[in-house]
């Protein structure tokens, strides 16, 4: 079994964390200063569809502000987090495994069964949608964590259908298009677990790569930054902006927009000073449904992929290291 990193401190830095001198993230080339897009979703229809749109295109991400989810059901979730990461090591050993099949998993890295260099990030994922059939697996300890997280995940999915009919509109296709065509969706989430690295500029937390479902929405941590994404070959990092939300494209929304909306290239990096965490919530198309372009979408520009069901893709994303060439470069049409 891999050692959870969240059970002791670090001195140095392991030897099977540190990448290659050419795959580090060299900080003093990242832009700090940049107009990232913050889309006030009390704003009217009119223009918040046109900003999603451009922000698709030339982001694949942006960030969203009066959401609809209480602010203070973000502090919760992101206390109980906390205080999940802090159990006991024995505690916490029940709940390990490193099989990516596992409903319920708490674990290290990315996929430690196939990696040669590991990542500075301790996770658990659960499934969370249908509620009453996962819930009773997930962990019982902190005594809050089912009723705060599962509270979160009701209005997560909310908030993710609510953008899933902007996101369609602002394609020019019926509100509900992309809801219908991604089938009963799945929703995952992961919560991460960045400690305190004794050199951060050797490693990262997640390398470099774009997310395998269709939307996914982040929940930084307000006081420590470490998500960069990538943008004109440069990367940006986005700093916490307190009460907002992270939306990224995945890599269906790319298949599905025909390749106008860009799923975002992004990587989490850690610091000496801080432990960070982040709660990211996947929702993820039925394992039966069939993706592919927009019909309404390929009448001007041919399909650029081949149609396939989210069940072939995630079967080919998980047999792969992460960061590797697009998973989608292999369903181009």
């Amino acid at each position: 079994m891999a050692e959870l990193l969240s059970t002791k401190i670090h001195e140095t830095l392991p030897e099977k964390y540190v990448r290659p001198e050419t795959q580090r993230p060299l900080f003093s080339e990242v832009i700090t200063d940049t107009k990232i897009p913050i889309i006030d979703l009390n704003s009217s229809v009119d223009q918040t569809i046109p900003q999603i749109d451009h922000a698709c295109q030339s982001y694949g991400f942006f960030q969203v502000v009066n959401h609809g989810i209480p602010e203070e059901l973000l502090l919760k979730v992101m206390a109980i987090a906390i205080e999940f990461f802090g159990l006991p090591a024995e505690e916490k050993e029940k709940l390990y495994t490193d099989d990516p099949t596992k409903k319920v998993r708490l674990s290290t890295s990315f996929n430690v069964r196939k990696e040669t260099v590991h990542n500075w990030r301790d996770y658990l994922r659960l499934h969370c949608y249908p509620l009453e059939k996962f819930m009773p697996e997930w962990p019982s300890k902190p005594d809050l964590f089912q009723e705060v997280i599962s509270t979160y995940c009701k209005e997560v999915r909310q908030l993710g259908m609510r953008l899933l009919g902007a996101i369609s509109l602002s394609l020019g296709l019926e509100e509900d298009y992309i809801k219908e065509a991604l089938g009963e969706q799945e929703q995952h989430m992961a919560v991460n677990f960045y400690p305190q690295c004794p050199e951060p500029e050797l490693t990262y937390g997640l390398p470099a790569h774009t997310d395998p479902n269709a939307l996914t929405i982040l929940l930084q941590d307000p006081e420590v930054a470490g998500l960069h994404v990538l943008k004109d070959g440069k990367w940006i990092a986005v700093d916490p902006l307190p009460g907002a939300l992270v939306i990224n494209i995945g890599d269906q929304l790319q298949a599905l927009s025909n390749g106008r909306y860009k799923s975002v290239w992004h990587r989490a990096v850690v610091n000496c000073n801080n432990e960070r965490l982040s709660v990211a919530s996947f929702l993820c198309p039925s394992n039966s449904a069939l993706v592919s372009p927009a019909k309404k979408l390929t009448e001007i520009t041919p399909p650029v992929y081949r149609d396939y069901t989210y069940d072939e893709y995630y079967k080919k994303f998980w047999s792969r290291n992460l960061d590797q060439e697009h998973c989608l470069e292999l369903f181009k049409s």
